[in-house]
């Protein structure tokens, strides 16, 4: 009987795999340029880990069984929980500021769509041990680098927000529920204006609060450039905001200078609707989205400065932020800018006859150890078709062995290109040292 992978789970075949693992490769590249030391922890982890972080609902969304010791484990859906237990067992000697890259595998019981699976790979940075935007800043502008290098240059922006702000926004326009205001808020773009309103009133807002709140959103349309955050902050701190909403316009103000002056102000915005869904976020929130198309997020994170206290450590400040492969994977995808997948080889070492087929891979070997990429043929196919593979693979050159090179004591060498062709002597085929 046929087998195929189970629902949501997909196979990486060539070139796709090699693809996959070109983009991690550049994503690690600028994570270690960027000062972040690498952390892998364990794929099954104590249930009881999630449950601390995110409450009992989160059983629904996990792969969770009864180990054979008869604890309660669960393949990780999310890295966090994982990373601030290392940091908690770590805390007293982890020299400040931490900032931890992880590249980890991950599994959620969710329903599969285009962008989403229930088996998916993610990198996440994190910075421990630092209070002020400095932290979120340099997650941002690391992230940005990371997405230009794997190919996503002007295809992406950032939108940020403070949940401070949003709060002190709910507190002014009258919000008796700020959870329900929060999700009327994070919905705004994925409805249509009626459900908006019907969302805010469910928090709580009089049709006057919810007419006042639509036109200050109006005000920041799809989202404010840099350049004119500090003018519609200024507005909102002459309103007189609730506590807390002026620590978080200070903050939103610091974040913005500082995401200008280091180059980031092409591609970050303020937008008062983001705040993330989940709880443990405690100000800054930012997400990823698409310049193009309907605009979805991509990705997203922000500060969580309560959750290593929440794990049994000590007062910690934190932030971060998760990239998952299937949204980049989509968007690299309909730009047109997924890689190509497997490298081409260098040389290709083509045996003219049968009985040179082991002085082929002799070559092979050479080359290997010196460092070139190489490859010859393993199923006894004509001169002919050995080439033809050779192009098929993408080499740069063909080494072709034969007795007629052997009676020269040459070995025929032939650019797949142009088609040239020259005799190289033994010490003339490997590169110098």
């Amino acid at each position: 009987m046929p087998f195929s992978p189970l629902r949501g789970f997909r196979d990486y075949v060539p070139p796709d795999a090699a693809a996959r693992a070109e983009l991690w490769r550049r994503i690690r590249r600028v994570a270690h340029r960027c000062g972040f030391q690498e952390l892998e922890t364990p794929s099954v982890e104590a249930l009881e880990l999630f449950r601390v972080k995110s409450g009992g609902d989160i059983e629904t969304q996990v792969w969770s069984f009864d180990d054979k010791g008869g604890r309660d484990v669960a393949l990780i859906p999310e890295t966090t929980p994982g990373l601030t237990r290392v940091y908690v067992e770590r805390a007293k000697a982890e020299p400040l500021p931490v900032k931890w890259v992880t590249l980890s595998k991950l599994w959620r019981y969710e329903e599969p769509q285009q962008g989403r699976t229930r088996e998916f790979s993610q990198v996440n940075f994190d910075i421990l041990g630092v209070p002020g935007v400095e932290a979120e800043v340099d997650i941002l502008a690391t992230t940005a680098m990371a997405l230009d290098e794997v190919g996503a240059e002007g295809l992406y922006a950032f939108r940020v927000n403070d949940r401070r702000f949003a709060e002190g926004l709910g507190h002014a326009v009258g919000a008796s529920d700020p959870l329900l205001f929060f999700r009327a808020l994070d919905r705004k773009a994925k409805g249509t204006e009626r459900e908006f309103e019907s969302n805010l009133r469910r928090a709580g807002l009089s049709a006057d609060s919810i007419e006042h709140l639509v036109r200050l959103l109006a005000e920041a349309g799809s989202g404010l450039p840099c350049a004119e955050v500090e003018a519609f902050l200024d507005r909102r701190a002459a309103e007189g905001l609730p506590a807390p909403g002026p620590e978080g316009i200070d903050r939103l103000r610091a974040f913005f200078r500082r995401a200008e002056a280091l180059g980031l102000g092409d591609r970050t915005v303020f937008d008062p609707t983001v705040v993330r869904g989940l709880a443990y976020y405690t100000s800054t929130v930012f997400e990823a989205y698409a310049r193009q198309g309907d605009l979805r997020a991509l990705f997203g994170g922000g500060r969580y400065d309560h959750l290593v206290e929440l794990f049994g450590g000590p007062p910690t400040p934190a932030c971060g932020l998760a990239l998952g492969d299937q949204t980049l994977e989509v968007l690299l995808r309909q730009a047109g800018r997924w890689p190509a997948g497997e490298p081409p080889i260098d040389t290709y070492v083509v045996a003219a006859t049968p009985e040179f087929g082991l002085e082929a891979a002799r070559w092979v070997q050479r080359l290997r150890r010196a460092g070139v990429a190489a490859d010859s043929d393993l199923l006894g196919r004509s001169m002919s078709r050995q080439l033809r593979e050779a192009a098929r693979r993408r080499a740069r050159r063909a080494l072709i062995v034969g007795p007629q090179e052997a009676a020269k004591g040459v070995l025929l060498e032939r650019d797949l290109s142009s088609g040239v062709q020259r005799e190289l002597a033994p010490d003339e085929v490997l590169p110098p040292e």
